[in-house]
């Protein structure tokens, strides 16, 4: 069984499927494990720490040579993947819908690809879930992120030259996200408040010491979709939603938008009106840019300014923290195929039927098997 680790080939891309510490995890299965040279230098991992920890360093043609199973952060370029051996795996994050055309190419190559992102949200898969391990890194990074594009301090002082008065953080949407930057936001001394259109969040809100802010006065709208997911709203609470937002945020000095809907665009949260009732020198964060954005005006990887209001739009947030990133979604990786692992074919085995199968394999022996995808 050859496990090949891949050097990421997206443009921003610093993180790594695997570490030193998984490569130990894998050969103590029994797996043979080849690194491509440079795979991990983004993340502060020198190839000399994958042959420490037991693993063959190559070229990239080497490691896709012969490979069972090829592991990355982001899909491989399907054209990269020459001399590929059929029904390989493919495991990594795929961007199904977004990068169907990709998809469709791996089922060409005769290629399992196993989208893990598309892991269900169960107890027994909690440790392999990558969106809920780089969003909870993303969560932190944005407040820290807005503590650098803001120009005043996050905690009250008191000071023999005066007060300085805390800064003012609104999170919008309380998923992983949302509640690492609620407790980040916290621990530097901000006065937090949060929102979600789920009616579960407010007791993890409160729990934070954060003010929860929820429209009370329509019933009946939970904001509850499968897996845990936030679902699109009706017009009703839209409009509520909206009024609520726009008094509230007028006050905010911070704010951290985080809302997704997945296989659909980022809803729209904040718009340039309501921006433009924020003080000046005030900061957004819109974590969620890279699928549309809940922030009008927020522009993929560029911070711009509107109505002296600035808008951070990162780009891959999990990878500007490239090392722990890595280090969490290279676990969750192994605690997948770990869970898999038949002893005795020295190989990971995935039940046709297993509801994790299903979710997450997208080609199966040359077609597009996954009913999400096809559905679409």
């Amino acid at each position: 069984m050859k496990i090949a680790i891949l050097k990421e080939t997206a443009a921003g891309e610093r993180r790594v499927a695997g570490t030193p510490e998984t490569v130990k995890k894998f050969k103590a299965l029994g797996a043979e494990l080849v690194v491509e040279t440079g795979a991990g230098a983004a993340s502060s991992i020198a190839d000399q720490a994958y042959v420490d920890a037991g693993a063959t360093v190559v070229g990239r043609a080497d490691a896709i040579k012969g490979a069972d199973i090829l592991l990355g952060v982001q899909g491989p370029d399907p054209v990269s993947l020459d001399g590929v051996k059929t029904g390989a795996w493919i495991v990594a994050g795929l961007n199904p819908f977004g990068e169907r055309a990709r998809v469709d190419a791996y089922a060409g190559l005769g290629v399992d690809a196993l989208a893990m992102e598309f892991m269900p949200r169960i107890t027994r898969a909690q440790s392999m879930d990558i969106l809920s391990s780089q969003s909870n890194l993303s969560g932190y990074k944005a407040v820290l992120d807005a503590a650098g594009a803001y120009d005043r301090a996050f905690p009250m002082m008191m000071t023999a030259a005066g007060t300085v008065s805390a800064a003012r953080v609104f999170v919008m949407g309380v998923g992983v996200a949302g509640l690492q930057a609620i407790a980040t936001a916290r621990r530097l001394g901000a006065q937090v408040s949060a929102t979600d259109v789920r009616s579960a969040t407010r007791e993890q809100i409160e729990s934070l010491g954060a003010k929860a802010i929820f429209v009370d006065d329509v019933k009946g709208i939970e904001g509850e979709g499968s897996g845990g997911y936030a679902t699109e709203m009706s017009d009703e609470y839209k409009a509520a939603q909206a009024a609520l937002v726009s008094s509230h945020i007028a006050k905010q000095d911070i704010v951290i938008t985080t809302a997704l809907i997945p296989g659909r665009p980022a809803p729209r949260l904040i718009s340039d009106a309501q921006i433009a009732s924020m003080r000046s020198g005030s900061v957004i964060v819109d974590l969620a840019v890279e699928q549309g954005g809940n922030v009008e005006g927020a522009v993929a990887g560029e911070i711009v300014e509107r109505h002296g209001v600035k808008i951070v739009g990162h780009k891959n947030v999990p990878s500007r923290i490239a090392a722990d990133a890595s280090a969490l979604f290279s676990r969750n990786l192994f605690n997948f195929l770990s869970a898999f692992w038949d002893k005795d074919a020295g190989r990971p085995n995935l039940p046709d039927e297993d509801e994790i199968t299903k979710a997450i394999r997208l080609t199966h022996q040359g077609k597009v098997v996954n009913e999400r995808l096809l559905s679409a």
